[in-house]
């Protein structure tokens, strides 16, 4: 359990315990269904919930929607949901921690809202409207400090050069 704040760049092993007590919660309430009748109506609308909840972000395959895979999850299926792996594993940046960072500074957006919580469970849905903020130099916004001093120091040489023409 410890190389899981490495590889998936957490900051303390606290993210991981938090995703532990989820994930216990959850097999608990699938454990509790699984001893009900299979034709109890509370055992199939709250696990056909519990299996359209954990469908819906991610954790289950369309393939695996029964109570028995519930209990097979792993705290890995939780932390390839959280936005930071997200956006390492779409390219937007080069390593987890660089994810954690551009998140952190307010680069990323899912769908029209800039999300600055690296631990943020993207479901299916929002998957594919994970990109940069429009704010963000990365994302065509304003552009960075130093890109600006660059400009204004070239906008300042061009104008001396265009000034000795003139005279």
């Amino acid at each position: 359990m410890p190389y899981l704040a490495g590889e998936y760049g957490l900051r303390n092993k606290r993210e991981i315990w938090r995703i532990a007590l989820t994930l216990s919660k959850i097999r608990r309430a699938a454990r509790e269904l699984l001893k009900l009748d299979d034709k109890d109506p509370k055992r199939l609308f709250e696990g056909n919930a519990l299996i359209r909840r954990l469908v819906r972000i991610g954790v289950l395959d369309e393939s695996r929607m029964r109570l028995d895979y519930v209990l097979a999850l792993k705290i890995e299926d939780f932390l390839e949901r959280r936005l930071q792996t997200q956006v390492f594993k779409s390219g937007l940046a080069k390593s987890i921690h660089h994810a954690r960072v551009l998140i952190r500074q307010r680069h990323i957006r899912v769908g029209r809202q800039v999300v600055n919580v690296p631990s943020f469970v993207v479901r299916l849905d929002s998957q594919k409207h994970i990109d940069f903020a429009l704010t963000s130099p990365y994302g065509g916004g304003r552009p960075g400090r130093v890109k600006r001093k660059r400009a204004a120091a070239a906008a300042a040489k061009g104008d001396e050069g265009g000034d000795d023409d003139d005279e």
